[in-house]
């Protein structure tokens, strides 16, 4: 009994400590958009410039997600860990002293670096701290902080922004990192894979390189045009030193980052699954604000309340489906999960010019439904395939795929979303009648059904991947009993 408690405890301080971190980091980027007025009239910025602070972010998050494996086995991820936050929080207070735009756009990309080796890291002690059989429940709490930001980081932003000012946004980051660093000093344990690695130089350059080039083309696409010299150049750099990483990886006895991880089957079809969901996620957090605000002419915070049930259901849902993990499997979650997401989508896919908010939250509400469902089984269905010594790297990997599908999918919906747009207030100007103002709003609704039915087509091509989950289903059960 005494055996079963200390088991217990540890548990929940190893899932306390990891639970401030990820939170802390995930947070730190959805409260920044909506005080970007603020920002802009304090600093006397443009919008483009301004808009850095989260592009530089998210970049620096996806670029530093490959090199986790390495430094985790290399100084044991507890080490990493405080490190990570150590420098996240220091940075949160550098962040407001900063005394000119560029400056601050600067100490909001070095916290992307440090935000970018968090979640990994708090992702793979899941599988290194925790006893397999309670590993999924231990995922579906992470989960859950990766949920619980996103559901009050707009609302939270937009009430600190303009009681408190620009510099709240930053200072609320300093007592969560203070509590996170001492949780995870007194209670992760330490663990390293391996005593001694050569540091793979080269390959750490190209999938910088490779990495920023790519999740920058991406990104930045739509407004510097997909056929334009810079992104074309953009591309073309970052595809070829990634082939010449991977190729460089694949070769080496101690890779940077060990791509052997996709040699499991399981592992691989997760990943994809993992990507599909991520794109799904992503066109309703783009296309629904764009719908209520620039089309419906809705504030910012009536859109924040629209998508806030959806979230919040979606947090409580987190740890349920953990418990349901173990009871059945991963096939039947992740299935019933997309299904909903294609459902919803479809539904979204036919979203008019009078659709009310509690429509909207509604079919949003069963998205988020979805995504819940979905989401830590296919994640847990591929990382517990893969061995303990390689779960950093597999962390990596999934991260790494995550935020590159983050950048591609906003820059193809985008695209889609203003040459679509734009195709059908052509069509709809041929039919005299309608006011200049319609004709606007009608061709991008129609736009924005056009996104969404792509969306609801690319979660159909996950539906047979499902199915390669079942086939290991007994296997897995004997694993998580063993």
């Amino acid at each position: 009994m005494e055996t079963k408690t200390a088991k217990s405890t540890s548990f929940w301080l190893i899932i306390l400590s990891i639970f401030f971190g990820n939170f802390m980091s995930i947070l730190s980027s959805t409260t920044i958009n909506v005080a970007f007025p603020i920002f802009m009239k304090d600093f006397q910025a443009e919008l483009g410039v301004v808009q850095w602070m989260i592009t530089g972010f998210l970049l620096a998050t996806g670029v530093v997600a490959p090199v986790v494996g390495y430094f985790g086995d290399r100084w044991s991820y507890k080490r990493l860990y405080i490190f990570s936050l150590s420098g996240f929080t220091l940075f949160s207070a550098l962040c407001t002293v900063a005394w000119n735009i560029e400056v601050l756009v600067f100490f909001r990309i070095m916290q992307g670096v440090c935000s970018g080796l968090i979640i990994p890291t708090t992702m793979t002690m899941v599988y290194q701290f925790i006893e397999k059989d309670r590993q999924a429940f231990a995922l579906s709490l992470w989960s859950l902080s990766s949920m619980l930001a996103p559901a009050f980081g707009p609302t939270l932003g937009g009430w600190l922004a303009g009681y408190f000012g620009w510099r709240s946004l930053f200072l609320i980051n300093l007592p969560i990192g203070l509590i996170a660093i001492a949780v995870a000093l007194k209670c992760l344990p330490y663990y390293r894979a391996s005593q001694s690695k050569t540091f793979d130089l080269p390959g750490f350059v190209t999938v910088i390189i490779s990495s920023s080039c790519i999740i920058l083309a991406f990104s930045e696409g739509n407004g510097w045009g997909w056929t334009s010299g810079k992104t074309i150049t953009f591309l073309l750099i970052g595809i070829l030193t990634l082939i010449y990483f991977i190729r460089r990886e694949l070769a080496l006895k101690e890779p940077l980052l060990n791509l052997s991880v996709f040699r499991t089957k399981r592992f691989t079809c997760s990943v994809i699954i993992n990507c599909v969901i991520t794109a799904s996620l992503y066109s309703g957090t783009f296309l629904i604000p764009i719908f209520l605000q620039d089309i419906q002419q809705s504030t910012a915070f009536n859109t924040a309340l629209v998508l806030l049930p959806g979230s919040l259901v979606m947090a409580v849902s987190s740890p349920i489906v953990g418990k349901l993990y173990s009871r059945t499997g991963p096939f039947w979650l992740i299935l019933g999960g997309i299904i909903l997401l294609i459902v919803s989508t479809w539904e979204l896919s036919h979203i008019t010019l009078e659709a009310t908010h509690m429509y909207v939250a509604f079919w949003m509400t069963i998205r988020y439904i979805g995504i819940a469902l979905a989401f830590m089984p296919v994640m847990n269905a591929g990382m517990s395939a893969i061995a303990k010594e390689k779960s950093g790297h597999a962390s990596s990997v999934t991260n790494w795929m995550r935020q590159a599908t983050g950048a591609l999918s906003i820059g193809i919906f985008s695209s889609l979303l203003t040459a679509r747009s734009v195709s059908h207030q052509k069509e709809l100007t041929a039919g005299a009648g309608a006011s200049a103002q319609f004709i606007k709003e009608q061709g991008m609704t129609l736009g924005v059904q056009d996104v969404f039915l792509t969306a609801m087509i690319i979660c159909i091509v996950a539906v047979p991947l499902t199915f390669l989950l079942k086939e290991r289903r007994k296997e897995a059960v004997r694993q998580s009993v063993s």
